[in-house]
């Protein structure tokens, strides 16, 4: 029976977004506070994916096994390292959090099966690799705070509550909703970026968070007025939002998941996924509610 496994791992390093053919002021400008002189740091958490079949021990791999070949091939030379000068590869392209996900796999795959590679830079900001020449993935996450009520405009108060129980009662209530949103691209050779993420997260700010934060979404956003803002017709209209200006960005909106609450979360595939349970193409967005 095919199973996928996955191995955690850890590593502690710096780095710094520096291009030596650009003057200081231009370096600056394209990366930041992250071109600053002598880089910063993060404590970086790995996700190592593994497909195959189940062996009559009832195991894909040995996880101890596993443990050795990533602490050899990767965290024991990236663990309090300087980025930029302990791998060779990126003495001709920048380490950025998806580029180093990418030479990860590289390293590892002649070791193991790979499936995913997924590497957090720190909560909010993570990259998936899936063994895809130059192609990865980068999400984003981030919150905003707002009010909803469900309640359909064209039905009585005792069918919306029949339908949408205490959700249907006429004041609303609120939700500290938790946004994630995955961005698809090609890895540029140089910068090691499928984006610039400081545009992704002004994108992201100006389109969604600043025009939703602490808002009554049926009264503040005009949208809502005739549609049920549910969980999923937010991730959905959220989609519709970022997909142009992401695209602009030079990449692809790929997913939006939106977290209304510990219990209650949904997904908006936009690009073809590798889910297994979830495919669709770009122009029709599929919801997965988990």
């Amino acid at each position: 029976m095919q199973c996928i496994v996955n191995r955690r791992a850890q590593f502690s390093a710096s780095h710094r977004y520096w291009l030596p053919e650009l003057s200081e002021a231009e370096n600056i400008e394209k990366f930041g506070a992250c071109s600053k002189f002598p880089g910063h740091g993060h404590n970086y958490v790995l996700f190592i994916s593994l497909a195959g079949e189940l062996d009559k021990y009832g195991m894909v791999l040995n996880l101890s096994d596993v443990k050795h070949v990533i602490k050899r091939e990767v965290t024991s030379q990236l663990d309090f390292s300087y980025i930029n000068d302990a791998w060779t590869e990126f003495q001709q392209t920048l380490p950025t959090t998806e580029n180093i996900a990418r030479i990860i796999w590289q390293r590892l795959a002649p070791h193991l099966p790979l499936v995913r590679v997924q590497l957090f830079e720190h909560p909010e900001l993570w990259a998936d690799y899936i063994g895809n020449a130059m192609e990865a993935y980068l999400t984003i996450s981030t919150h905003f705070s707002a009010a909803h009520r469900l309640a359909h405009p064209h039905l009585s108060n005792e069918e919306n509550t029949e339908i949408y129980g205490k959700c249907a009662r006429p004041h609303g209530h609120g939700h500290n909703y938790h946004l994630e949103v995955t961005v698809k691209g090609e890895i540029d050779p140089r910068t090691g970026m499928i984006v610039d993420l400081g545009g992704l997260n002004q994108v992201i700010e100006d389109y969604v968070v600043e025009p939703f934060d602490h808002t009554f979404l049926n009264k503040d956003i005009p949208y809502f007025a005739e549609i049920v803002p549910t969980a999923e017709n937010i991730a959905l209209y959220i989609s519709n939002l970022l997909r142009s200006p992401i695209q602009e960005l030079g990449a692809k909106l790929h997913k939006v998941k939106l977290i209304e609450s510990p219990n209650n979360s949904c997904e908006i595939y936009c690009t073809e996924s590798e889910s297994d349970s979830v495919s669709a193409s770009v122009n029709q967005p599929v919801l997965a509610r988990v």
